[in-house]
């Protein structure tokens, strides 16, 4: 085993063009909320989105529909402040399917906006016409809201998780803090309406600050299939804990067990709760959200590309933050960390293909790509190198954004051979190395290389001799996007 270090540096110089290409096709929204699906042929997508321009306030759930994950088509908003419960924002929450296939929302609304961020509370929304097959229209009913915070966390009590049912109950947990305590709280339910605060946290951990976009659910000890949050326990399963950190706008996990019988979720030894522990992408992403997909029995994660710009600049540009492609997770054989990969349906976008194999780069070589649209691309490469024995190893602490990201992942090096996916899309790249173990998304505003400008160099700026084995690349047509 060793050590393989990806870093992602991207030289960000002046944003001049807003980008209109590829994967943007869910919204231009804030962060990741819920999704569910009413059957296996309809994908309905709910993010949180600013309607009334790229500045902060105001938020509301955005709706798109889609068959495939890739191409969308967009309704009117799913929910947006209307009522007292929520007059100053619809914010994160999540869908859960109660048995008869009828689906419920809960999301989080303010109802003032002091103390900042705002007064915070957990409302619920149903469908208006459950034999609307797009669910265009939902309703908030009056009883709202359904869940009030205590006092001491009124601003720090938000992002309802999807609910999973334990011995005739429903549970669900809601990300908050205690001074420097993350918290999880958790809540029961028999009506999923009139809830019960827990008298413990489902898991909390010192120094860690506000717990975002928490989210909970069970993965297989045995292959890369997916298994739905209702799955408590049994041979052969562990669950995943991931929170979005406020203090350093970054997601991270870990993996361990929940004891079902006392309520609380354990991480497995040697895992690390806050900015010590794993994460799936080391780049620009943020309030990520999963679901289960049973159509092809996979976990499929959602993420947000956050933006490190000025709101001048984003007025200017026209948005802030996009929804990234969506990936499917599942536990690494090791059982130490997740692996996660754009969902196969992305492959149809594919378009004009070049190969390269058997290519050796001196240091300082460079060989370039041609023949493919260099800014909107997939760019599959495996690497071959003679050993490890002079190897250096660096990592990049990030505690606020950079242009430059990095992160350590144990791989497999005894074939002395290293993959990576590159997703180019204009303004975002997303790298997954070694067959998802490690992931960085970077955002890029390019003054020059902009869309026949841009070019694709495969390069070596190490000491050793390094061989590209095989590198397929496509160009990437447009999806649907309304």
């Amino acid at each position: 085993m060793g050590i393989f270090c990806l870093i992602n540096h991207i030289l960000i110089r002046l944003l001049l063009k807003k980008d209109d290409g590829i994967f943007k096709c869910v919204c231009l929204g804030v962060g990741s909320v819920g999704m569910f699906i009413p059957n296996v042929e309809l994908l309905q997508r709910r993010c949180l989105g600013l309607p009334q321009g790229s500045v902060w306030g105001n938020i509301a759930w955005a709706h798109s529909i889609s068959e495939d994950l890739i191409n969308w088509t967009p309704l009117g908003p799913a929910i947006e402040p209307s009522k007292p419960f929520d007059q100053f924002g619809c914010w994160s929450g999540s869908a859960t399917v109660l048995p008869g296939d009828k689906p419920i929302i809960l999301y989080t609304g303010l109802i003032s906006e002091q103390p900042e961020p705002g007064y915070q509370v957990q409302n619920y929304a149903i469908p208006k016409n459950r034999s609307d097959p797009y669910l265009t229209e939902w309703i908030k009913p009056s009883n709202n809201p359904i869940i009030k915070p205590t006092l001491e966390n009124a601003s720090a009590f938000r992002d309802p998780t999807t609910a999973w049912m334990f011995n005739g109950q429903w549970e669900m947990t809601i990300g908050s803090k205690q001074g420097m305590v993350g918290v999880s709280y958790l809540y029961r339910s028999t009506d999923f309406i009139k809830w019960t605060k827990v008298d413990h946290p489902l898991h909390q951990k010192e120094n860690t600050g506000m717990w975002e976009c928490v989210d909970f659910y069970p993965v297989s000890t045995k292959g890369e299939k997916g298994l739905d949050t209702r799955v408590i326990d049994g041979d052969h399963i562990k669950h995943v804990f991931k929170v979005s950190l406020e203090i350093t706008k970054f997601d991270y996990y870990t993996i361990g067990k929940y004891d079902a019988s006392q309520d609380i979720y354990i991480p497995d030894e040697g895992m690390m709760d806050g900015w010590a522990g794993l994460r799936y992408d080391w780049g620009n992403f943020y309030a990520s959200k999963s679901f289960f997909d049973p159509s092809k029995n996979r976990r499929v994660i959602w993420g947000w590309a956050n933006e490190s710009s000025t709101e001048d600049e984003n007025v200017k540009k026209g948005w802030a933050g996009i929804q990234l492609i969506p990936r499917t997770v599942w536990l690494d054989p090791s059982g130490k960390q997740l692996l996660n990969w754009p969902v196969a349906e992305l492959e149809t976008l594919r378009d004009k293909n070049v190969k390269l194999s058997n290519t050796k780069l001196k240091q300082g070589d460079k060989v370039e790509v041609k023949g493919i649209t260099a800014a909107q691309a997939d760019v599959n490469v495996v690497f071959s190198f003679p050993g490890l024995g002079k190897a250096e190893a660096s990592t990049l602490n990030n505690q606020e954004y950079k242009p430059s990201f990095g992160g350590f992942v144990d791989v497999d090096l005894a074939d002395n051979k290293i993959s990576l996916r590159s997703l180019i899309d204009h303004s975002v790249v997303e790298s997954f190395a070694a067959g998802g173990k490690t992931v960085i998304t970077s955002r890029i505003y390019p003054t020059l290389a902009i869309n026949e400008n841009a070019h694709l160099h495969v390069f070596n700026n190490g000491t050793e001799i390094v061989t590209i084995e095989r590198l397929d690349a496509w160009s990437m047509k447009n999806p649907k996007m309304n």
